[in-house]
């Protein structure tokens, strides 16, 4: 074929440098943005942590200021007032594109040890914190307090080393006794340690099943519990009929009376049936919202968290010596670096700004449930919020995402207010949240000795107009974790 020269038209898009990194910086958590920053910190040397605000209020150059965007929600109008400003020259709009991504970043750089005073204390606090005791630590603290023979420590060793972290043993003993090595061990020589085992604490450490777990803790308590008795007796005997609810087969089989049953139930449901649980593994990981939401005066008023990240802005020292009109090497490298500052910065603002604006457009459509509580919720989906700012749904799905928001009903995930919808007889859509806090006060109220059944609750919805199939009742229900009305039936 005969090479030619052709001219083709066409459009495509480039995903700039500055766009992609205000993606990135839209799709983090706060705990991820803030070490995002502590990065950009230790790799340029134009950005730095505004330690004092002056006192008009929220510092200019600070995308991330305490007081950098408010919104109220007062009958259907929110009205943003955003005082995110960024220090140094004005900045263009359009800012060049022939840059590579690679030459925004030096690399990842350690975090610094403290970027403000906040900032300090808290790592202050994180360096004060030791390791977590593990159930295993725990365990073998107290083997070395017990005399065991050689061997038995042995056994003892390998049947810690099998509980699992929810304090239960699902190794079988022949596993076990493969585990002591050089012995020739039978499955009732670990049996005879693993009793042992089971008298450390936590209570019904080392059980294989919840009726052993109950069982250990209930041949542990005190003579002072007159149903003790009863209670060890049903868990040894009767487990399948406890777990199952048939009370009324537990009194013709105990021959006792329905208080002395209810007083034995009310004992064993006071065991604990995840001994695991009561020692501590890891330290929890704590939520910190990005915004807070509060009424005053009858609005719904919507804040940024001023505590999520630290306050930045472009240090005005090496700003000016950018000035300079040679084109020596350490020059250029600090021009490159004011540029990264204020890509940096003006990422930091657009993240902001699409926050709160997101989350003003929940709280104005939402603005029944925070009045009345769940079953006022609405139904909303993505595209909701997004033809109301006006953005993309792709965008309020990173806004959405592990963002949270404080309110005086608790500290809820953004995509909390976001959920499907039923039709209701009036022609109207009630919120799937709402339909399960409706199903959970009806069960809350129902007659102990009579449980609602899912049919019976469908039909109690559709006497409230609201068009549910027993299906669907089901499904909410066990999202719920609540037992279906054979198990929740009890005696009066």
């Amino acid at each position: 074929m005969k090479p030619t020269l052709q001219l083709r038209l066409g459009q495509h898009l480039t995903m700039t440098p500055q766009l992609q990194q205000a993606i990135k910086l839209l799709q983090l958590s706060t705990l991820d943005l803030k070490q995002e920053i502590q990065d950009a910190l230790e790799s340029n040397l134009m950005l730095e942590v505004e330690e004092e605000l002056p006192s008009g209020g929220a510092g200019e150059n600070d995308p991330t200021a305490g007081e950098a965007g408010e919104a109220t929600a007062s009958g259907n109008d929110i009205n943003n007032e955003k005082e995110i400003e960024i220090e140094s020259a004005a900045m263009p709009d359009e800012l060049p594109v022939d840059t590579a991504w690679e030459e925004l970043y030096d690399g990842p750089g350690t975090a610094p040890a403290s970027t403000s005073s906040s900032a300090g204390d808290a790592n202050e606090m994180l360096a004060q914190q030791s390791r977590g005791e593990t159930l295993q630590d725990y365990l073998t603290w107290q083997m070395e307090l017990t005399h065991f023979t050689p061997l038995d420590r042995r056994i003892a060793e390998a049947i810690i080393d099998s509980i699992e972290d929810d304090g239960y043993l699902h190794a079988s003993l022949e596993d076990i006794a493969a585990c002591v090595p050089d012995t020739e061990l039978e499955p009732e020589e670990v049996e005879a340690v693993l009793h042992r085992i089971q008298a450390f604490d936590p209570p019904g450490v080392g059980a294989r099943d919840p009726r052993e777990a109950l069982l250990i803790q209930a041949r542990q308590l005190g003579d002072e519990f007159d149903e003790r008795e009863l209670a060890i007796e049903i868990l040894d005997q009767h487990f399948e009929l406890l777990s199952t609810g048939k009370q009324d087969q537990l009194l013709r089989r105990l021959k006792v009376s329905p208080e002395e049953l209810e007083e034995a139930i009310q004992l064993i449901r006071s065991l604990n049936p995840h001994p695991g649980s009561a020692i501590p593994g890891e330290p929890p990981a704590y939520i910190e919202p990005d915004v807070f939401v509060s009424k005053r005066e009858d609005r719904w008023v919507v804040e940024l968290n001023p505590q999520a990240a630290p306050r930045l802005r472009v240090n005005p020292t090496y700003a000016a010596m950018v000035r300079r009109a040679d084109n020596s090497s350490d020059n250029q490298t600090m021009r490159d670096h004011l540029q990264e500052a204020r890509w940096f910065l003006k990422s930091l603002q657009s993240r902001n700004e699409t926050l709160l604006k997101v989350a003003s457009a929940i709280v104005e459509h939402q603005r029944d449930f925070f009045e009345h509580g769940e079953e006022a919720m609405k139904p909303l989906v993505l595209r909701d919020i997004a033809e109301k700012v006006e953005m993309h749904e792709s965008t309020i799905s990173r806004v959405t995402t592990q963002k949270y928001m404080h309110t005086p009903r608790g500290t809820l995930e953004f995509k909390y207010f976001f959920s499907s919808h039923v039709s209701t007889d009036s022609g109207g859509e009630a919120s799937a949240t709402a339909i399960r806090a409706v199903i959970k006060k009806l069960i809350a109220a129902e007659p102990p000795g009579k449980p609602l059944s899912d049919n019976k609750i469908a039909s109690l919805l559709g006497e409230q107009g609201i068009k549910v199939a027993r299906r669907t009742v089901a499904k909410y229900r066990e999202a719920m974790g609540i037992p279906p009305s054979n198990e929740r039936k009890r005696l009066a």
